[in-house]
């Protein structure tokens, strides 16, 4: 637990105010102080943020995220936000800028064929160059500052989670990802299952180009003689395995499941084992390479 997360659980609500350039990964770090159990309000338009802020104080951490796209953005009106943040004194705020290189947001910016907010007719370098400038007094006011440049979102997540997890238990967050083994494995895993044994909807031609979101799939899937008990005993497992680092004080664990194409078999044992684990009131969220992938080569996009 970090410092001033101590303070905080032992005193007044945290805010923390989440912003930085588009595209650096503020969408991440909003999902996982989410996860770590802050009430999470995005995009608010700024002109009603004084309404937010001059009510009562939050009964839990409150993440409020804020960037260009917000309506009726302006530095001068987040700044005065900030301003109004620090001088409450019945909260702890801190704002959170999410940073990276330029050209690592370009590059971002490429692989999702995105158009930048500031340049929706131009190339986004141009947009990305303008925020960074437009948003360097808000970068001086920042209390936490984290270069995402190279970090995966599980990076980014932990980086979250150290700053700002308050060490409740009961907050652990846990991440399912399923993946393809062929594209290799996803960073920062904390356990991996190997779902390539089970029976391959991929060689019935009904099912091939469906994925394991659809009923069809995860029917096929759990009909193999033997996923019940692959499925209960990893379940028994992770049963096993999560109380104990949450009693360790661990803020996220990272489970993956893989199979040959990452679309089928991985994927319904993530939903499924999704389903279970939020029914016993842990905080999941899951992510499906193969298939965020697939969408944003197809211009669909993904999450920053």
């Amino acid at each position: 637990m970090t410092e001033r997360a101590q303070d905080t659980a032992n005193s007044v609500p945290m805010i923390v105010l989440v912003t930085g350039p588009s595209g650096a990964g503020r969408s991440t770090a909003i999902n996982a102080l989410e996860d770590l159990g802050y009430e999470v309000i995005d995009n608010l338009p700024l002109s009603l943020l004084p309404r937010l802020l001059d009510g009562p104080p939050p009964g839990r951490p409150l993440a409020l995220g804020v960037d260009v796209r917000n309506r009726d953005f302006s530095t001068n009106a987040l700044i005065e936000t900030i301003d109004r943040l620090v001088g409450k004194p019945q909260v702890t705020a801190q704002v959170l800028y999410l940073d990276a290189s330029e050209e690592e947001l370009v590059r971002r910016y490429s692989e999702t064929r995105r158009r930048h907010p500031l340049a929706p007719a131009g190339p986004p370098s141009t947009g990305i160059a303008a925020e960074k400038d437009l948003l360097v007094p808000i970068r001086a006011r920042a209390d936490v500052l984290v270069d995402t440049t190279g970090l995966s979102p599980h990076d980014l997540r932990a980086e979250i989670a150290r700053w700002f997890g308050t060490g409740d238990g009961a907050k652990l967050g846990v991440t399912l990802h399923s993946f393809s083994y062929k594209r290799g494995l996803p960073r920062g895993m904390d356990i991996v299952m190997d779902c390539r044994f089970l029976r391959n909807p991929h060689w019935d031609e009904t099912l091939r180009k469906l994925d394991g979101r659809d009923e069809a799939v995860a029917t096929y899937v759990a009909a193999d003689p033997r996923f019940r008990a692959f499925f209960d005993q990893v379940k028994g497992l992770i049963d096993l395995v999560l109380p104990a680092h949450r009693d360790e004080g661990k803020t996220h664990l990272s489970i993956g499941f893989g199979c040959t194409g990452g679309q089928h078999r991985s994927v319904a044992m993530t939903e499924l084992m999704s389903q279970a684990l939020a029914l016993d009131g842990w905080h999941v969220s899951k992510r499906h390479r193969e298939l965020e992938r697939r969408d944003a080569q197809a211009g669909k996009g993904h999450a920053e």
